[in-house]
Order: structure tokens, then C-alpha cells, then sequence
């Protein structure tokens, strides 16, 4: 079993903040376009709670916007 501490777990709005996106739903259209970005740690499906780790989405963050910034 995998322990998690859970200041380290994100909802989609605490992913939306760290990637700067004014609306939680873009998170949703995120995922749809960037098939690296962290899939949820806890999804309990359609419509219902999900949540991510705070280290992987602010890597990721840190690797998109770099790459973003190198275009």
C-alpha cells in the first residue's frame, strides 16, 4: 500500500490554481489535449471527486511552462 500524505492531494480546483487556469472545468479539457499531464491519484468517475498529487502536477507545470516559454 502506498501512503500519501494529504497536503499532498489536489481537487481540480487546486490543480486549475497551480496551472493558472481561470476555470476549474479546463483542467477536464487539459487532460483531453496533454496526454502527459498526470492522470487523478482518485477518480470516482464522471461528474465526481478527483484528485491529483500536488509534486507530479506542479512537475508537470514546471515542464510545460518551460516548454511553452522555448516555443
Amino acid at each position: 500500500m502506498v501512503r500519501v500524505e494529504t497536503d499532498d492531494l489536489l481537487d481540480t480546483q487546486g490543480v486549475a490554481e497551480i496551472l493558472c487556469l481561470a476555470h476549474r472545468n479546463t483542467v477536464l479539457q487539459y487532460q483531453q489535449r496533454y496526454e502527459d499531464m498526470p492522470k487523478p491519484v482518485f477518480d470516482l468517475g464522471k461528474g465526481r471527486v478527483k484528485l491529483w498529487l500536488r509534486p507530479e502536477i506542479q512537475r508537470w507545470a514546471d515542464q510545460h511552462l518551460a516548454r511553452r516559454r522555448s516555443r
